[in-house]
């Protein structure tokens, strides 16, 4: 498998942000790493054997970036708004520099040009940040697996509410999403997974809550609800992917 690191000065976070991508050629993949994590998480905790079939088959290439939780939805100390502008300063950073970035590396191996579109995988909050993606920009994210993710951010805010947080809360949102919205028929175009266990650890509440509006919406995400032997941790996850990856990249 072919794996390379990377450094970059981010002018959105005004300070230098690393990444590893690993793969030679396919579909673009961005995975957000659990709560507080890093860019080596992927590899850290063997998601590279998990997705092994798919990346040296040259299907995907999957860039894993670093998270900001500890400046925003892990700092409940800090200033909620300071916190939420630094969180949208991070999505800013995925968007506009390491969408571009993934979309240059995968044409040049590919051999192709355009614009490709991107699955955003992450798992616990990693997930809910995917989820945050795919559903604010369906224009650079055509794919969404979403595991074990909480879609609200009062998990990060408790309770506290400004626009810029607004819009980094799937479930508030979306519920006030118009149901004319062009967005919706991109969503229906498109493919997302959403999966979450009963068992230990996990929080299907929001999960359920966002399917309610998902369907209320017409919008045809595949929301799966594992047993509740299925507990908030990597054997699951791994087991998940395997899982729903066939369905995403058919």
């Amino acid at each position: 498998m072919e794996v390379q690191y990377f450094k970059h000065y981010s002018s959105a976070l005004n300070r230098d942000m690393e990444c590893k991508v690993y793969g030679h050629a396919g579909r673009p993949v961005l995975y957000i790493p659990c709560q507080d994590g890093r860019f080596w998480d992927f590899e850290g905790f063997h998601m590279t054997d998990t997705w092994a079939p798919w990346i040296e088959s040259g299907q995907v290439m999957v860039f894993s970036v670093d998270t900001m939780d500890a400046e925003t939805w892990s700092n409940k100390n800090g200033d909620p708004y300071g916190r939420g502008q630094r969180h949208e300063q991070w999505m800013n950073y995925l968007t506009d520099e390491m969408v571009p970035f993934m979309r240059e590396m995968v044409n040049q191996r590919n051999g192709t040009q355009g614009e490709p579109g991107v699955m955003a995988f992450g798992c616990s909050l990693g997930a809910t940040h995917a989820a945050n993606l795919f559903f604010r920009r369906p224009d650079l994210f055509d794919r969404l697996l979403a595991l074990s993710g909480i879609y609200t951010a009062d998990y990060g805010w408790d309770g506290y509410m400004d626009d810029t947080v607004y819009m980094n809360s799937p479930v508030h949102y979306m519920a006030n999403l118009p149901t004319d919205h062009p967005y919706i028929r991109m969503f229906n175009e498109r493919k997302s997974v959403i999966c979450v266990g009963l068992g230990a650890w996990e929080m299907p509440e929001s999960t359920r809550e966002l399917h309610h509006i998902l369907m209320n919406k017409g919008i045809h995400t595949w929301v799966d609800y594992w047993g509740y032997d299925c507990c908030h941790d990597w054997d699951w996850w791994h087991k998940q992917v395997v899982y729903f990856l066939p369905y995403l990249l058919g």
